[in-house]
């Protein structure tokens, strides 16, 4: 909607200033070096890097001096770390599955919230997660988690009780195994990667709209057109507070699904 409002105005403008909006290409960057000499890194990757180094950073600080009475930021590490495991892994799990899949769950959390977090920081503009790389490797690493949680929990009876669900009669296997089969161990990681991706790269896309456009209204038109720019930038300022809020739901839900799948499979009648 912005862009087309931006565009016409500039066209009824006559020949003005024209309006550029956001464009897929922004999540496939130049490379900027190659690493070992055949490894492309573009600007996402450095993002990465950096929010990585930001998590490992935070929890070795937050962590290395610990003391009875914590200060503000061993609270702050510590209260983060509560949340996943009380309110994630010991609610779905309980506590002996919750401690041992608590690792993998802390991981994934902390490291979708810190990529997706990218996304409103300025200079660096764009989450880590808004390219397919990431959130695929999560999902893999949910969906094998999912897989070794069950197998180890019924070695002879998951796949089977996966592809044929008790309670159906027989002959309707041939409809509900190929089902069962594509809803567990196909869809799965597919939703889990997509959700995560198309959540960051709308917001981006979003975000890069609002502020393009008050920058146009502003600076390219000038005028009485800069009292819309004050609205595209209400509407980028709202929108950065709402994408704070993605950035943490997103990070909550792909967890919280992970954990639900591991929880069907090492329910008991696996």
């Amino acid at each position: 909607m912005f862009t087309q409002t931006a565009t016409l105005i500039a066209t009824s403008a006559g020949e003005g200033p024209e309006f550029h909006g956001p464009s897929i290409d922004e999540f496939f960057p130049e490379v900027i070096f190659n690493a070992f000499g055949v490894i492309p890194v573009t600007r996402i990757h450095l993002i990465q890097f950096l929010a990585v180094i930001a998590i490992v950073l935070i929890f070795w600080l937050g962590t290395r001096r610990m003391t009875v009475v914590p200060g503000r930021f061993q609270s702050l590490v510590e209260m983060g770390l509560d949340f996943v495991r009380v309110n994630v892994a010991e609610d779905l799990l309980g506590k002996k599955d919750g401690q041992r899949f608590l690792p993998i769950l802390t991981t994934i959390f902390f490291m979708v919230l810190f990529m997706n977090i990218t996304g409103i920081i300025p200079f660096l503009n764009i989450a880590g997660t808004s390219i397919i790389a990431v959130p695929l490797l999560l999902a893999v690493v949910s969906y094998v988690t999912f897989i070794y949680a069950g197998v180890r929990k019924s070695p002879k009876n998951f796949f089977k009780n996966a592809l044929f669900p008790s309670g159906v009669p027989p002959f309707l296997y041939i409809v509900v195994t190929p089902l069962e089969f594509i809803s567990t161990f196909i869809i799965r990681p597919v939703t889990l990667t997509l959700r995560l991706l198309m959540n960051m790269m709308v917001g981006h896309l979003m975000l890069v709209l609002f502020f393009a456009a008050t920058q146009f209204f502003l600076l390219d038109l000038g005028g009485w057109w800069s009292a819309l720019a004050a609205g595209s930038l209400a509407f980028g300022l709202a929108f950065t507070l709402f994408e704070i809020l993605v950035a943490v739901l997103q990070a909550y839900v792909f967890t919280i699904l992970t954990a639900v799948y591991i929880q069907l499979a090492v329910a008991e009648e696996h």
